[in-house]
């Protein structure tokens, strides 16, 4: 296809692509789904190899949130059956982080529900920064805390923190559908401020959630001019008890196009399969690494996700190998552009998930067409790991 040779060769180039031509990989047919992938692929193993970053997420404090985000179990009003509890200590959260980092895990990311931290939660997460560090050497610490006030970013980078992730998770057009209690704007500021902080900013988006093709490519295009380091990629989770429970939107095809899609707006930025690839990619996951260079390992903030021990062997089995933490994620020329930036994370990164949830209609134009079936079978709530007493699985 003329479309994927351009669209290769001005990846190859870092060169954007028109909206038109990201717009064609998304209507993309299933028989050019393979070729689709290829393309992809030889954009992702120009600047990233073969090699496969892991994160592992740690929920510090999970539900009870006032903010009404429709995608989120842990929203205002949710009747999502998930775990809840308050903060862990930070003990408690470093003995959760060291499970990922034992797995292979090189960033763990740090994450509390609520619209975002008091300067006391800051000076807690400091100190959960600094337990992690010190039980886990090497490992790098994306926080994940909400919206940010001024001067927090920083406080976050002097104690330790490598990156802070927001993700604006829908185009502006349609934020106002999903979230009612703070702003798009509101989280193009916080991502702001991460990076001017010299935090490695992560940014990303949910797909499903009703959207059209043209929101997608809108908040793809918007995130790489934010230019975060690193892209997680959610697919909507549907909760039971959450605004959009029956909501489903995706298929396995779909997401290798939505995935493919922001690889050629974002050729050598790190692109993360987040939230959803187990419920969503199914056994098409393998295909997605060719795409994304970054996964989640083990379980999600109230979901559970694949074993560890399988997350590792799909990796191996599809050829790829895991990034070590002597390895630099991003190319060069990012490396040394964040440095002459005074970035504090020169390795790329950034936390990512909210798992999807549960979402209202957000879509300007027709919604996709629907998945043959809704997989509520694999959509299990986290039971272990942070604020229980069993095991994680990492």
């Amino acid at each position: 296809m003329d479309l994927l040779n351009t669209l290769v060769d001005k990846g190859l180039r870092r060169e954007l692509p028109t909206r038109e031509e990201a717009l064609a990989v998304l209507a993309t047919s299933d028989d050019d789904l393979l070729d689709v992938v290829a393309a992809a692929g030889k954009v992702r193993r120009q600047w990233f190899g073969r090699r496969v970053k892991l994160n592992y997420l740690v929920n510090l404090k999970s539900g009870l949130c006032p903010e009404d985000c429709s995608y989120c179990s842990q929203r205002l009003g949710s009747k999502a059956e998930i775990l809840k509890y308050t903060w862990l200590k930070p003990d408690e959260a470093s003995q959760a982080a060291a499970a990922g980092v034992a797995g292979g895990a090189k960033r763990v990311c740090l994450v509390a529900s609520g619209r975002g931290p008091t300067d006391r939660d800051v000076d807690r997460v400091a100190q959960t920064i600094a337990a992690v560090k010190e039980q886990n050497e090497g490992v790098e610490v994306c926080a994940c805390l909400g919206l940010l006030s001024d001067g927090q970013a920083e406080r976050l980078r002097g104690a330790g923190a490598d990156a802070y992730n927001h993700n604006l998770n829908t185009s502006e057009a349609t934020y106002a559908d999903i979230t009612k209690t703070h702003t798009y704007a509101d989280r193009v500021d916080t991502v702001r401020k991460a990076h001017a902080a010299g935090l490695s900013a992560c940014s990303g988006l949910i797909a499903g959630m009703g959207e059209s093709d043209e929101d997608l490519v809108d908040v793809v295009f918007s995130l790489r001019e934010l230019d975060p380091d690193s892209v997680p990629v959610n697919f909507l989770i549907p909760f039971e008890g959450t605004p959009l429970a029956k909501e489903w939107n995706l298929t396995p095809q779909r997401c290798l196009r939505i995935l493919a899609m922001v690889r050629f707006v974002c050729p050598d930025i790190e692109v993360r399969i987040a939230g959803g690839r187990e419920v969503h990619l199914r056994s098409m996951q393998p295909l997605a690494l060719n795409i994304a260079n970054s996964i989640f390992l083990g379980d999600y903030l109230t979901s559970e996700g694949q074993a560890g021990k399988a997350d590792l062997e799909m990796i191996a089995d599809a050829g790829f190998e895991v990034e070590g933490t002597d390895q630099v994620t991003l190319p060069a020329h990012r490396v040394d552009a964040d440095a002459a930036a005074g970035c504090g994370s020169h390795d790329g990164g950034g936390c990512g998930s909210h798992e999807g949830g549960g979402c209202g209609p957000c879509g300007s134009g027709e919604p996709v067409a629907k998945a043959d079936e809704a997989r509520t079978d694999l959509v299990a709530v986290r039971r272990r790991g942070a604020g229980t007493d069993l095991a994680p699985n990492a």
